[in-house]
C-alpha cells in the first residue's frame, strides 16, 4: 500500500496563520487602555429584604425614640414615598464617590439610584416608616406623595431630567 504525501504545502501553512489570527482576536481585545465605551451595566434591584439605614429613619437604633404628646421640641414632618426618595436624592446628588453613600441619581422614569464601585446601578427605595424630617425643611416637599402619610401629590417623574438614563 503505497500512501501518497502532497507536496503542496500552500494551503495549510496559510489557513494555519488564519486561524492563529483568529484565536488571539479575543485576548488582544481585552487589553486596551482601561477606557470604558460600552454602556454601563443593567441596575441592580437589590432592595428587596434589606434594611437600610438612612438619616433621621425612624428606625434608625442610634436615634432616641420620639416623645408622644406635646412637647417644646421642633416639630417634624414624616416624608414617605415619593417624597421620601426626593428628599434623600436631594441630600446626596452632590455627594462625592459611589456607593450607599455616595452621588445619587435622578433617573428619567422618576428613579433615585446610585452606582457601587463597579457602575451598576442600585435603586434606592424609601425606608419603611419615612423619614423624620424638620418641618420647615420639609416644606419644600409638601406638593409630593408621601408628605406626612399623604398617597396623594406629584411623583418625581415631573421633575426627572430628560438627558437622564431611562434604566
Amino acid at each position: 500500500m503505497n500512501i501518497k504525501l502532497l507536496n503542496n504545502k500552500k494551503a495549510p501553512l496559510p489557513a494555519a496563520i488564519f486561524l492563529s489570527a483568529l484565536l488571539s482576536v479575543p485576548f488582544l481585545s481585552s487589553c486596551g487602555d482601561g477606557s470604558r465605551t460600552a454602556s454601563p451595566p443593567p441596575p441592580v434591584d437589590d432592595t428587596v429584604g434589606r434594611n437600610v439605614n438612612y438619616p433621621n429613619s425612624p428606625n434608625s437604633p442610634n436615634q432616641p425614640q420620639a416623645r408622644r404628646g406635646l412637647s417644646t421640641g421642633q416639630k417634624v414632618a414624616i416624608l414617605a414615598g415619593a417624597a421620601a426618595l426626593y428628599y434623600l436624592y436631594q441630600q446626596r446628588k452632590n455627594a462625592q464617590g459611589a456607593g450607599l453613600n455616595g452621588k445619587y441619581y435622578l433617573s428619567k422614569n422618576g428613579r433615585v439610584y446610585y452606582r457601587d464601585n463597579q457602575g451598576r446601578a442600585h435603586w434606592v427605595t424609601p425606608p419603611q416608616g419615612g423619614i423624620r424630617v424638620p418641618e420647615s425643611e420639609a416644606q419644600q416637599y409638601r406638593d409630593f406623595q408621601g408628605y406626612n402619610g399623604r398617597s396623594t401629590g406629584r411623583d418625581l417623574t415631573d421633575i426627572a431630567p430628560q438627558e437622564a438614563p431611562a434604566y
